[in-house]
């Protein structure tokens, strides 16, 4: 369902046609048309507080011919991204996800690091999920909600822990865009044919992907790889 071009330092998902996209993406954000979503890879280095991220991101999509995607942003290597396709009653969804938990966090907390409130680290869970059915505006944010769900469930799973014995939730800059026509459905929860399928092919795409990059760097997260 979602064509996948990668060309490093950048992942293109194609969905086939414009579609309504709602995310909260450093690029485009919002409730947006648009038929591709677009990862950006950085380098660590690449990403120092002095630098102006708001300003070069909207720049560097344009110098692309990517001005008019939803724009992701991530350290780690695209080529990473894992896609998982779920069906339930013909209702069809795919997830496309990239994912580091050197930005790990546990919900409801931040980590202090060298005195700071908050991660000075890097580690992003991007996901684009395509819905192959019409939803209402309302049904879209409901979605929104399952596949927040389901990767927070995914993460759970994986058995990441802080360094004070917490369990990973996410990470403090994961990033969702979650794209549908506009139709009909009204409803979108985890009762429904599209929230099964959503649900089934997020948690499944993240746990993929957490597994690889646990075995990478291990099962606690104990710095910002």
């Amino acid at each position: 369902m979602i064509g996948v071009h990668l060309n490093r330092p950048w992942l293109v998902a194609d969905l086939g046609r414009e579609r309504r996209i709602l995310s909260f993406a450093p690029h485009r954000p919002g409730c947006v048309s648009a038929r591709h979503v677009v990862w950006r890879e950085v380098r660590d280095a690449d990403l120092s507080p002095e630098f102006d991220v708001l300003s070069w991101l909207p720049q560097e999509f344009a110098r692309q011919g990517h001005a008019a995607a939803v724009g992701l942003l991530t350290s780690r290597d695209v080529g990473s991204f894992v896609q998982v396709k779920a069906e339930v009653d013909g209702v069809r969804v795919a997830a496309l996800v990239t994912l580091g938990l050197g930005n790990a966090e546990s919900v409801g907390s931040r980590r202090a690091v060298n005195g700071v409130g908050w991660s000075t680290g890097y580690g992003t869970i991007n996901i684009c999920a395509l819905i192959d059915a019409g939803l209402t505006e309302a049904a879209l944010i409901e979605a929104l909600t399952i596949a927040a769900e389901a990767r927070t469930a995914a993460v759970m799973d994986c058995g990441l822990t802080l360094p004070d014995g917490r369990r990973a939730t996410g990470t403090g800059t994961d990033c969702i865009a979650l794209a549908a026509d506009v139709g009909d459905l009204a409803y979108a929860g985890t009762h429904t044919a599209v929230g099964e399928a959503l649900g089934k092919a997020v948690r499944e795409a993240v746990t993929i992907a957490a597994r690889t990059w646990i075995a990478e760097n291990g099962g606690v997260a104990r710095g910002y790889p």
